[in-house]
C-alpha cells in the first residue's frame, strides 16, 4: 500500500508540476565579436578599435547589463581615477558604453527594445531604444539608429553559453 500511495503522490506532484515555459532567447551570457559603424557611403569601419572588449548579460525576464570598451584607451597616469588628465578623460569616456535596465523582443518589426535604467551616458538613462537585430543560432547583431554623423553603429555578440 505504502507504494501505491507514493506512486499517487509522485503522480499527482508531477502533475501539478509547473512546466517552464518559453526561454527568453536572449538570456545567457554574451560576449562582443565586433563594435563597427557603417558610415553613409556604406562602408564599414572599427567603432571600439581593432580588439573591443563587452559582455552582455541577460536573465530569463529580459533584465540586462552591457558593456563594450574600446581596448586601446589611455592608461592613467595616476592610480587615482580622480586625478585623470582631460585626454585620459576623453579616452575613457569616448572608448566606453555601459548600460542597464530591461530588454524586449518585437519579432514584427525586427527590433530589440531596450529600456535603458541607468546609462555611462546620462541622455540615455530613463529612455526606451529599439534596435534592428538578426538572431542566428548564437550569434546576436543589432544596428543602433544613425548618429547625427549619419554613421550605424553595429554590435555584434557571440553566445557563451
Amino acid at each position: 500500500m505504502t507504494g501505491a500511495l507514493v506512486a499517487m503522490l509522485a503522480g499527482l506532484s508531477a502533475r501539478d508540476a509547473q512546466v517552464p515555459t518559453h526561454v527568453f532567447p536572449l538570456q545567457g551570457t554574451w560576449t562582443l565579436v565586433a563594435a563597427d559603424k557603417v558610415l553613409p557611403d556604406g562602408k564599414t569601419t572599427r567603432d571600439y578599435g581593432e580588439n573591443p572588449k563587452g559582455r552582455l548579460v541577460v536573465d530569463a525576464q529580459g533584465r540586462y547589463s552591457l558593456q563594450i570598451f574600446k581596448s586601446e584607451r589611455l592608461h592613467f597616469t595616476s592610480d587615482s581615477k580622480a586625478d585623470g588628465s582631460v585626454d585620459e578623460f576623453k579616452s575613457a569616456v569616448m572608448g566606453s558604453s555601459t548600460h542597464y535596465g530591461t530588454v524586449t523582443i518585437d519579432k514584427p518589426a525586427g527590433m530589440l527594445v531596450f529600456a535603458i535604467e541607468g546609462s555611462s551616458f546620462p541622455n540615455w538613462e530613463g529612455t526606451t531604444q529599439r534596435r534592428q537585430y538578426t538572431l542566428d543560432g548564437s550569434e546576436l547583431r543589432y544596428r543602433v539608429p544613425p548618429r547625427a554623423d549619419g554613421s550605424i553603429p553595429v554590435s555584434v555578440w557571440k553566445r557563451l553559453d
